[in-house]
């Protein structure tokens, strides 16, 4: 393969990549559980909140992947490789829907702090591709974050 990136710079954004995925599939299984199981008056705001979320983390993650696969490597795909690479670690109970805003606010600024590990290793190799998904999935989660912080303010 010769895209113009050596394979020992491809196999180190892969690699980060490869986390990055491991989060934003482990973000999309709780914001989609949580869709499922969230009770109270804001039922219908978070209700469909969670699954605009969720919908459009299906489709990061076969954005991730697919980068991954880009620079020949194969993407991980297990939830054993999700549970040992991602930074996101799923809920053991039904949260109240107030702490189901506040751990996806965690999820999604720790999906962010995933992103950026990644650039460095991207930028020193001019993969222009990774940095621009990079810079989407920043600018999506940031702003996801946000807005729902916004829920939680009295």
């Amino acid at each position: 393969m010769d895209i113009g990136i050596n394979e020992k710079d491809r196999k180190k954004i892969a690699e980060g990549l490869s986390h990055l995925l491991a989060d934003t599939y482990t973000l999309y299984l709780k914001t989609h559980y949580f869709h499922w199981n969230v009770t109270g008056p804001m039922f219908n705001t978070l209700h469909l909140m969670f699954e605009a979320q969720y919908t459009e983390l299906a489709l990061a993650v076969d954005l991730v992947a697919e980068r991954i696969r880009s620079l020949d490597f194969y993407a991980p795909g297990t939830y054993r490789d999700f549970v040992k690479l991602a930074s996101i670690k799923e809920s053991e109970s039904v949260p109240k829907a107030e702490d189901m805003i506040r751990e996806l606010v965690a999820g999604h600024e720790a999906v962010v702090r995933t992103a950026r590990s990644v650039f460095p290793a991207a930028e020193k190799a001019a993969d222009e591709a990774t940095a621009d998904l990079l810079t989407q999935r920043l600018q999506l989660h940031e702003k996801t974050a946000w807005m729902l912080r916004s829920l939680l303010e009295k």
